[in-house]
């Protein structure tokens, strides 16, 4: 435990607990499915066990450059357990009109090979169930594009962040420890 930044491990029993309050509500994350991007289920419980970021993302954001980071943190960190899930919003009016080419740009664009939902709805009262799930269990939503909720393996939330955190920043890395480090 010395050998381990003090942030870290406050990071990690935050986690835990944050993790134990969503179970303690009867939900994890493998309770939610989404309509994949490129139709049929992108179900979460098919997930189970690996630690997720899911992240509402958008075509047309200044925010659009983290797809990038996205992808690498998906090919560098799968064989670590780590899975990023991409929801598409049009929520902030900066995505495309239909899946078709919101697909096409992240094919062509950042070669996106991470799963992706169709476009959703992530905050408000319209919002998909797995980000009321969030609303309800942390009091927070997306305020803009690019926010990011980790999942631990167990399914329990370790972090929620904004657009800002970069998806490889020191505040989103040390949650993805986390949640990589907590027991499914």
């Amino acid at each position: 435990m010395n050998d381990l930044p003090r942030r870290d491990v406050l990071l990690a029993a935050a986690a835990m607990l944050t993790a134990g309050a969503a179970q303690a509500a009867g939900k994890a994350a493998w309770d939610f499915k989404f309509t994949a991007i490129e139709g049929g289920v992108l179900d979460l419980a098919s997930f189970k066990g690996r630690a997720l970021l899911v992240v509402n993302t958008a075509s047309f954001c200044g925010f659009t450059y983290q797809y990038e980071a996205l992808e690498k943190l998906h090919r560098d960190m799968a064989g670590q357990g780590l899975t990023v899930v991409g929801i598409p919003s049009q929520d902030f009016n900066q995505e495309s009109a239909d899946n078709k080419t919101v697909k096409q740009f992240c094919d062509a664009t950042f070669g996106v090979e991470f799963p992706m939902s169709e476009i959703a709805h992530v905050r408000g009262p319209q919002a998909d169930p797995f980000y009321q799930w969030v609303k309800a269990a942390q009091n927070w939503e997306p305020g803009w594009n690019f926010c990011k909720v980790v999942i631990g393996r167990d399914g329990g939330i370790v972090g929620c962040f904004g657009s800002a955190d970069e998806p490889t920043g020191m505040r989103v890395s040390s949650a993805i420890k986390a949640a990589l480090a907590v027991n499914a």
